[in-house]
């Protein structure tokens, strides 16, 4: 039985998609191993949103040309798609492949073997409009699934390399979403996240008037759903049928992912961005009117093309001003192609880390200040691991982090009191 090992960097979209090529390696007979195992093929898919995913992507192909240089080497992802030919040339690479030809993975890589020479299939993914669907098989955890139910995007933030890498929007049918759902539960998965490249855009392709929401109501109907959630979303596209159906459906987790990317509207503006900080603030308060547990967490970039001191000092106050629980911080990553890229005014690495790191202590504040609103009630828990100490930890629907010492198998829902903080998240007790 031939060995394949795959590797992920960057996004859940493209670990949903490493899952569904793993999948169609094991209906063809093939053994998984892990990357760090002597293997027949590797296949690396790779992340292309910063420098620093790019120049992983090209260790991770090395260390598997040292792990066995006879090996067949294919990569595939974002970095794959936008520079195919700077991948060409790096040694023991045998197989390039696009973003939009995953269901061709097994042949692309046995014709490489049969023939030893190299193979790419990148096409030009600006024509697609067809949703790549690919049905998965051999799932392989027990705890929570990602499935890809959006691909494209077509904002063009300024400093964005993503829709270039992706192409336009499309979406997968409901039918499809509704199938691959249901498999889900049946094979014991007690909760899904639907995801995409641009979620809130769902539907937007097709002529039949479905949208995001409508996507949400078909799943949050299978027998069986313990819990959905939803990747990261525009806050311009959460809708009011969107917002119905987290108030009155159990089974949807209170937890949503809203890019602000910037806290001053001169950055937003800069950026390409779609609103003023002051909508962003009037959703917030509008969703946590509606639902007052639910988690809130938010991406900034820091250190964008002209953001000045001043400029980022009133982000972070504007910021602290919002009912947000999580901030995901990160420095600009200036990206070749977009407009970003050369805007004047570029800052300095130095700066960047330093606006990052008080962004990253702002979160820390946030997620202390949200926990303890819930020290003293009862949640149901998914449980995911149990560490070398015995502790075991899982997440609440609103994305609490729980900690116990109790028996807890991963994959289980209990209901716990939550009684105290714990590290990054709260200590939980069994409820008997």
């Amino acid at each position: 039985m031939p060995k394949v090992a795959l590797t992920t960097l960057g996004c859940k979209v493209n670990q949903f998609e490493t899952e569904t090529m793993a999948g169609l390696f094991r209906q063809r007979g093939y053994e998984i191993v892990d990357f760090t195992e002597k293997a027949d093929f590797y296949i690396i898919n790779t992340c292309s949103v910063t420098h620093l995913g790019e120049r992983k992507s090209r260790q991770l192909i090395r260390r598997a040309v040292h792990l066995n240089s006879t090996a067949i080497i294919a990569v595939t992802g974002c970095y794959a798609q936008l520079a195919p030919e700077e991948i060409k040339d790096i040694e023991g690479v045998n197989a390039v492949i696009g973003t939009n030809e995953r269901k061709h993975i097994v042949d692309v890589v046995e014709y490489a073997a049969e023939g030893k020479e190299f193979v790419g299939d990148v096409r030009n993914v600006m024509q697609e409009h067809e949703f790549e669907d690919i049905p998965m098989f051999g799932m392989q955890s027990r705890t929570r699934a990602f499935l890809k139910i959006q691909d494209g995007c077509t904002n063009f933030c300024s400093y964005c390399i993503i829709p270039y890498a992706r192409g336009p929007l499309r979406s997968r049918t409901i039918d499809s979403i509704v199938q691959e759902s249901y498999k889900l539960v049946k094979n014991g998965f007690n909760e899904i996240v639907l995801g995409g490249i641009h979620l809130g855009a769902y539907g937007r392709d097709t002529n039949n008037g479905k949208t995001l929401a409508d996507a949400v109501a078909a799943v949050l109907n299978i027998d069986g759903l313990k819990r959905l959630r939803l990747g990261s979303l525009e806050s311009i596209e959460v809708s009011d049928e969107l917002l119905d159906l987290l108030v009155k459906n159990e089974h949807f987790a209170h937890h949503l992912h809203l890019p602000l990317q910037s806290g001053h509207d001169n950055v937003l503006k800069a950026m390409n961005r779609h609103y003023t900080t002051a909508e962003f603030a009037a959703l917030l308060q509008r969703i946590v009117g509606k639902i007052p547990d639910i988690a809130i967490s938010t991406d900034i970039i820091a250190g964008f093309p002209g953001e000045t001191a001043r400029q980022f000092a009133e982000s972070l106050e504007f910021i602290k001003t919002l009912p947000i629980c999580r901030i995901h911080a990160f420095p600009y990553s200036r990206r070749k192609g977009t407009p970003a890229a050369v805007m004047p005014d570029q800052v300095d690495e130095t700066e960047k880390k330093s606006r990052v790191h008080r962004l990253q202590q702002l979160s820390n504040e946030k997620a202390r200040q949200f926990c303890q609103n819930f020290i003293g009630t009862v949640m149901a828990v998914l449980f995911e691991q149990t560490m070398s100490d015995g502790i075991a930890d899982g997440h609440t629907g609103n994305y609490i982090k729980v900690y116990t010492d109790k028996v807890a198998r991963r994959g289980e829902i209990r209901r716990m009191k939550l009684t105290k903080l714990y590290r990054d998240g709260l200590w939980g007790e069994n409820l008997f």
